[in-house]
């Protein structure tokens, strides 16, 4: 059965989008059949791939409207065993939408995807940098729940908040919900403050940091640009072996 993972964290900047990115890409690498679904209006992820925001047939947006289905909107990329629902701006008028849904807003997702989560092995949204609707309905919709997030103290208290919600989702909407793990992200271990937490998440959050965090690089900073995850990129950079450990652990944890 396929599993539904969520990357989520309302701050932005995080590395969030380029985690999904290159998660997604990796689980593929590994051989898992892997659906990225850009639920953010910047699309970020979507470029990511390689995919033009600009005269996208299908989006997010409309299978969320009700208007197409999931399969529908499914796009192929260049990269081995990952697939694409795209997104651009359109999508930021979806939140509002979401509200005005008379019956169970939180389940449009979910319901949605139902047609397609055991035609994978993996779907990986990014979900946007909020808290609301849409991240709602994709941790409705989800199995587990990836946070990545900076070595800073904002971030932890960002991170506190974010576990306050998905436990109210959990109680309230999605019992199986569960953090399948904390990514550290623009990691650089010299720095004192970056130690500071790292021992601070070890202390309360210990059995669900990755193994290994992702540091800061070039070739991860230049694969967007491009495109391109960065393992097709530079597929002997830092930057592709770290998220490929990732993917690695990730697929034993879930």
């Amino acid at each position: 059965m396929g599993k539904i993972i969520s990357f989520a964290n309302q701050k932005g900047g995080v590395g969030k989008t380029t985690s999904a990115v290159n998660i997604a890409a990796s689980l593929g690498i590994l051989g898992y059949k892997t659906l990225l679904v850009d639920l953010d209006p910047q699309g970020n992820a979507t470029s990511g791939v390689g995919i033009a925001k600009k005269g996208l047939k299908y989006t997010i947006k409309d299978i969320l409207a009700g208007e197409i289905s999931a399969k529908e909107a499914i796009l192929e990329t260049a990269y081995e065993k990952l697939w694409l629902i795209p997104s651009n701006i359109t999508l930021a008028g979806a939140e509002f939408d979401l509200f005005q849904e008379e019956e169970d807003p939180q389940n449009v997702m979910k319901n949605a995807f139902a047609d397609v989560k055991n035609e994978y092995d993996y779907i990986i949204i990014d979900c946007p940098p909020s808290l609301g609707m849409l991240t709602v309905n994709s941790l409705t919709a989800s199995d587990g729940v990836v946070i990545p997030m900076q070595c800073e103290f904002y971030a932890l208290e960002g991170l506190s908040q974010l576990m306050i919600t998905i436990s109210k989702i959990k109680t309230h909407y999605n019992n199986t919900l569960n953090v399948t793990g904390i990514l550290i992200t623009m990691y650089t271990n010299r720095l004192l403050l970056t130690q500071q937490v790292k021992s601070e998440l070890k202390k309360h959050y210990a059995g669900k940091l990755f193994e290994n965090p992702i540091s800061r690089g070039v070739k991860l900073s230049e694969a967007p640009g491009f495109g391109k995850p960065v393992y097709y990129h530079d597929k002997h950079s830092k930057g592709a072996n770290e998220y490929l450990s990732v993917a690695h652990e990730l697929a034993t944890r879930i």
